[in-house]
């Protein structure tokens, strides 16, 4: 993006209200995105929520504990006689108050496994907060590339509509002396309108990528800035094979790891729930006061030991088992299609950028050939040996190639984005 000073240079000094305007640089773009864009957030939240839920899991290795107080009355025809109602029914009312702790000794590993799964869990969420985070600084960083090349675009424009009106004068002044058909002065205003559309265009799609860099930023509100300009450095190995990057794709993509904790949990639930073969032992202890008077209650004390055995639940232990065990084949064959996935990005990011650097090159040398063709072709013009249609070829070569010049390092920068994304890289200051 270098090459891209000088378009940019004269952009703003030829343009006094962009040059009044805030400059944004990417730094700052990447600081408020990480700040403010919903979807890190998001991500946040979901992460807080997986964290809860092994908190949770974990309770059940507590001992619980609860307290009651309880008033009962009732009334009835018969029985053991509490006090007797003048119309001959027996009353019987009474206080309790007490207090039980239960506790939970062993039960085959079902606790065990859900709360270790809802670990696994967890920090498969955490490396899916990593990645959101990875693809949002990527995308931003993108739609920073993008305002540059617009606002370079815009540049272009602006050169073909000064040229085009400066050479108007010429055609003009040569017509009216008789040395050029009125025919050029036609082509050469319908020339001038033409570079007025490309300007406008060009402005508008500067306005909506700075639009998108908003979004990009999880900003609301107005594009009153302008973009600084920034080098764009060669991803780390991006020249080496394609087999060695996917090894460090493989390595440092937090997909790939969440994929991991994902399948760990699912093997640790099957465990779980393999568990409800087996009885659960528990133990309680529990402790109240009784009686009919509240300042007179008496207490006790009541502990036991269980044993529960679900020897037969209908087989809903063994279907529940099929389910898990199929839900583990299934995230298997996701974490192989997502390495395949990566592989496919990688080698394709190499590749575009391998292409597109060499386009850099080319496009240069485009360029510097387009310029000295509209050179020539306006000396010739002006000698009365050239057309206005060779001159109008000229300049219309010139303008492409000056497009096709920032497309070109536009989009050297945006494959090498993707790369650092598809490693799993996140784009961090650029100093």
């Amino acid at each position: 993006m270098r090459t891209l000073l000088p378009l940019l240079t004269l952009l703003l000094a030829a343009s006094p209200a962009w040059a009044q305007q805030r400059v944004l640089t990417l730094d700052e773009a990447l600081r408020t995105a990480a700040e403010r864009q919903p979807q890190i957030r998001q991500a946040q939240a979901s992460t807080s929520a997986a964290n809860a839920r092994v908190d949770q899991n974990f309770a059940s290795f507590l001992p619980q504990v609860s307290a009651n107080l309880t008033y009962q009355r009732s009334v009835s025809a018969g029985g053991t006689v509490n006090t007797t109602t003048p119309s001959g029914f027996i009353s019987r009312e009474g206080f309790n108050a007490g207090a039980s702790v239960n506790q939970l000794i062993w039960d085959f590993g079902r606790t065990t496994g859900r709360w270790r799964s809802s670990q696994q869990s967890a920090q498969a969420q955490r490396e899916t907060e990593n990645q959101t985070l990875v693809d949002v600084l990527a995308n931003v960083q993108t739609a920073y590339f993008n305002v540059l090349a617009q606002q370079a675009l815009v540049q272009v424009a602006q050169e073909t509509l000064a040229n085009e009106q400066a050479r108007l004068g010429q055609v003009n002044a040569q017509v009216q002396v008789g040395t050029r058909p009125e025919i050029d002065l036609l082509q050469q205003r319908t020339a001038v309108a033409n570079a007025q559309v490309q300007l406008i265009q060009a402005k508008n799609n500067a306005a909506t990528s700075k639009a998108q860099l908003n979004q990009a930023m999880g900003l609301e509100g107005p594009t009153h800035y302008t973009v600084q300009e920034v080098e764009v450095s060669p991803v780390e190995g991006e020249a080496q094979t394609v087999d060695a990057l996917v090894d460090v794709a493989l390595q440092d993509r937090p997909e790939l790891a969440a994929s991991e904790h994902q399948l760990r949990a699912q093997e640790l639930q099957l465990s779980a729930t393999r568990g409800g073969y087996w009885p659960r032992l528990s133990a309680s202890v529990s402790g109240s006061q009784a009686g009919v008077d509240p300042t007179k209650l008496q207490w006790g004390v009541n502990g036991q030991v269980g044993l529960s055995w679900p020897l037969f639940e209908g087989g809903i232990t063994r279907a529940q088992v099929r389910e898990q065990q199929a839900n583990l084949t299934g995230l298997q064959a996701q974490r192989d299609a997502l390495r395949q996935q990566v592989r496919l990005e990688v080698e394709r990011a190499q590749l575009a950028v391998n292409a597109a650097r060499e386009s850099v090159s080319a496009t240069e040398e485009a360029l510097t050939n387009a310029r000295e063709r509209l050179r020539l072709a306006e000396g010739r013009y002006r000698a009365g040996v050239g057309n206005i249609i060779e001159l109008s070829d000229a300049q219309l070569s010139s303008t492409n190639a000056a497009v096709q010049r920032v497309q070109a390092t536009y989009n050297l920068a945006t494959a090498r984005t993707e790369l650092a994304r598809a490693l799993g890289r996140q784009p961090g200051p650029t100093g």
